[in-house]
Parts: structure tokens; C-alpha cells; sequence
């Protein structure tokens, strides 16, 4: 089905920015690591990297799992929908619930960031911790609340098959 695929494909589109923004991340991170050498990078570097590693974690699993998703649900449908309401809508209520966690999560880590930014006025160590930990909390949100719009507007679709 279309609505199917459009989902998953649009999932492992933004697995894509995922991986990039983590590779990016951990570029310049490692720059500042090898040639700025001052705290301040340093700061900044380690959540950059730590986030990173879970970017491109997420996203290439995202990416790879996306093509096995639509054959696996197009197989649903085909054969015994009962097994959207029994299988495919308790998973997307579990993603859907977690998105929920992931968000709070992210709000604290942005807000970490921001407090330290301006807790520690002269540049140090953490302020660029706090400036790295907002850029990515940042960042995260952005694409988690894409995907979980996306994720609603999926589970929608789903309970109409049901």
C-alpha cells in the first residue's frame, strides 16, 4: 500500500539526516579535539560525539530496517489484516508512547545545555559542554517530533485498516 510505504521511506529518509548530522558531529569534534585543543572545544566536542554515536546508531538501523518494514506490513494486509490491530498498532503505540520519553528526555538535556551556558559565563570547559549538549538535544527534537507526526499520522492510517 502507498500510505505504507510513504511512511517507512519517509523513516529511512530522516534515518539519512540522522546519520549525517552524527557524522558531521563527530568531524568536528574530532577537529576540535586534534586542532583547536582549547576547553572550550573540548566542552563541546564530548556531547557532540556522545549524541553522534547514537545518531548514527538509530539512523542506520532506521535506514536498513525501513525496506524489511513495508514488505513486512504489505504482507499483513495481503494475508490476515487482524494482524494490524493484534501486531502493527500495539508496535506503533509502544514507538508512539516512546517518542514521549525521547521528548522529555531531549527538553532536559536542551535545557541542561542552556543553563550551563549561562551559568558559566567566561568560556570554559562547561559552556562548550552546554553549547554541544544543546546543539544536539536541539537537533534531536527536531527530528524526533517530525517522526512522531509522522508516526501519528501512520497509526491513524493503521486503525482505519482495522
Amino acid at each position: 500500500m502507498r500510505d505504507i510505504e510513504k511512511y517507512f521511506n519517509a523513516e529511512k529518509y530522516e534515518s539519512v539526516l540522522f546519520v549525517l548530522f552524527g557524522v558531521v558531529a563527530i568531524t568536528f569534534a574530532t577537529y576540535c579535539f586534534l586542532k583547536i585543543k582549547q576547553p572550550f572545544y573540548y566542552g563541546m566536542a564530548y556531547p557532540l560525539i556522545t549524541v553522534a554515536l547514537i545518531q548514527i546508531i538509530v539512523g542506520a538501523s532506521v535506514y536498513f530496517r525501513s525496506p524489511k518494514d513495508i514488505v513486512r506490513v504489505d504482507e499483513i494486509i495481503q494475508t490476515d489484516r487482524s494482524r494490524i490491530q493484534n501486531e502493527e498498532i500495539p508496535r506503533m503505540e509502544v514507538v508512539m508512547k516512546n517518542f514521549v520519553i525521547y521528548r522529555w528526555v531531549e527538553i532536559v538535556l536542551f535545557t541542561i545545555g542552556i543553563i550551563f551556558i549561562f551559568y558559566f559565563q567566561p568560556i570554559t570547559f562547561w559552556k562548550g559542554f552546554g553549547i554541544g549538549l544543546s546543539i544536539q538535544a536541539g537537533v534531536m527534537l527536531l527530528l524526533d517530533f517530525f517522526a512522531e507526526s509522522r508516526g501519528k499520522v501512520y497509526l491513524d492510517f493503521l486503525k482505519t485498516l482495522s
